[in-house]
Parts: C-alpha cells; structure tokens; sequence
C-alpha cells in the first residue's frame, strides 16, 4: 500500500501549495481520497486521471472537495471523445444535501453514492461504522465529531492505513484506528487553539494522544494551518506520541 500527498493545507493553502488530497494505491487500485483546491493538477502529475478507480470525500468543506468539479470536467470530456466508457465511483457524505445533490447531478462524470447508505456493520470494538469492499480492500466509515457531517476511514488491504478526516477526538475514532500501521490525523492547531477547535477539529497533541491511545505504528501529521510551522505541531504532537512521527509532505510518498 502507498500514500501520496497532493496536499496537506487548510482551509486554504500556501503559496504554490494545495488543499487536502491523498492518493492511495494497493492492488493496481488508484484511489483518490479527499479533493481539495490543487490536488487534481498534483493527481495527473502522478496518474491519469482515467485510471481512477474512487474518489472519497470525508465531508463536503471547499477544502475538501472543490477539485471534484474540474474534475467532472475532465472526465465529461473523457467520456465525450471515448477515453472513459463509465464515470467514476464518488462516495461523499450525503450531507449538506445541497452539495451533495450538485455533486450527483453530474451523473455523466461521476456514479455518486453517499456514504451514509453503505452496509453499517460493527467494526473494531463496538463501534459501528459503514463498510465499502474494493476488490480486495475493505474500507469502514465511521462518524466524525465536526461541523458538518463527515467520516474517519479505515482502508485495510496489505496494510492498515486510517485517516482520521476534520474531526474532534471520538471513541470511535480511537477504535477505527488501533493498530493501524499508518495513522493519517489532522493536526490543525497549536496548543493554544484547544479552545477554539474544541468540537470540531484536533490540535496537534490531541492527534498525538489518540496515536498513542490507539497504539498505531505510525503517525502523519496533516491538514495545517498555512502559517504554522509543522515542525512546532510536530514537537506538540510528539509529548504524546512516542512511536515513529511525521508531518505531511507534498509530493511525498509513504509506503505502508
């Protein structure tokens, strides 16, 4: 299993930069996880776009998802000259309901499904979460603590990896990720915007608590703040977390 980061900033990114996107790859499957502002220009630097197999958007924040309607394009245009023969699987929380509604009105780029719909089936502990199979990876969704309605994701195949999307510390969230080998967790603030993000995003130490909680191989720092220096979240994250630590690098790749 491999990660690619496209992007690794929010709500907006610095210069030359680009917003959330992660592009996954196991058993020849080419996934595109989240889809914020850039990352697509990143995504057909790496792979055509043609060889998508999914795209899945966490929750439906511009941050997240804004590349979903260049890329509706592209595809309308692939589909136009016979390049693409069916639209790519997209699978988005159904909520807000005016965005998603948008998103699956462009039916010929894209074969929209919400999240919400999928099996729901008891995943790690108690906890129940929704359950996507891939052709050989299985993917579990599981709510998140956020502004808007939105998901933590498991993909397990060869390995574990686990996003935790925007979200507050859940149970659930604790669970989804126990043992994973490669923790994917926001870290949008510094210790001082504990009270600020309470609710609805993580600081860099709580990611770094949850990681330790969840006894994870492997934790990857993402979704900054443009002008915090990741090397300060990293530090903050690390008085928690005593495993190998990281921040997100675009362009970098990770192998799980």
């Amino acid at each position: 299993m491999e990660l690619i980061v496209l992007g690794c900033w929010a709500p907006y990114p610095r210069a030359g930069g680009a917003c959330s996107g992660y592009l996954i790859r196991e058993g020849g499957l080419n996934i595109l996880l989240e889809a914020g502002n850039g990352s697509l220009s990143r995504l057909m630097s790496l792979v055509d776009f043609r060889c998508l197999h999914t795209v899945i958007v966490t929750h439906l924040h511009h941050d997240h998802y804004l590349d979903l309607f260049p890329l509706r394009h592209a595809v309308e245009g692939a589909m136009r000259e016979g390049s693409i023969n069916s639209p790519i699987k997209l699978y988005t929380p159904g909520t807000p309901a005016e965005e998603y509604n948008l998103l699956a009105s462009y039916n010929k780029a894209f074969e929209a499904k919400t999240i919400e719909s999928l099996p729901l089936v008891q995943a790690a502990g108690d906890i129940m979460a929704h359950r996507l199979d891939l052709d050989g990876l299985t993917l579990r969704f599981a709510p998140t603590r956020h502004s808007v309605t939105g998901f933590s994701v498991s993909l397990t195949g060869s390995r574990k990896l686990v996003f935790s999307g925007d979200t507050a510390r859940t149970g659930e969230l604790v669970a989804l990720a126990e043992e994973a080998d490669l923790f994917l967790c926001e870290a949008s603030g510094l210790d001082s915007d504990t009270e600020a993000m309470k609710d609805v995003h993580l600081t860099a130490r709580q990611a770094g608590e949850i990681a330790g909680d969840s006894r994870v191989k492997r934790l990857l720092l993402t979704h900054f703040w443009p002008e915090y220096d990741p090397a300060v979240l990293c530090s903050q994250a690390a008085e928690e977390y005593s495993g190998t630590i990281s921040v997100a690098r675009e362009w970098e790749a990770y192998k799980i």
